[in-house]
């Protein structure tokens, strides 16, 4: 993974609710910066259908550390960057 671009990517991403598109599919994405930036949560469901998206990200521990709920990192990494907001 390019730290530098998701980190780049996420925080990008507007805090609070916002409809994204990821994959040709509407999603409502929730994002939050706690802990003065030192803690990025992402929470994302796909509208009308049961797929979801959630992490923490921690830009400040080794460099940067992912930690996903219950799904593999490439999925929210994939998704951050190339969700994009509408």
């Amino acid at each position: 993974m390019n730290e530098t671009e998701f980190y780049a990517k996420l925080l990008a991403l507007p805090n609070g609710a916002n409809d994204v598109m990821y994959l040709g599919k509407r999603y409502l994405l929730r994002k939050e910066t706690l802990l003065n930036g030192k803690l990025l949560k992402v929470y994302a469901e796909e509208l009308g259908k049961n797929d979801i998206v959630s992490g923490n990200y921690y830009p400040t521990m080794k460099g940067g550390m992912l930690k996903p709920c219950e799904m593999s990192d490439k999925k929210v990494i994939d998704f951050v960057l190339h969700a994009t907001v509408i």
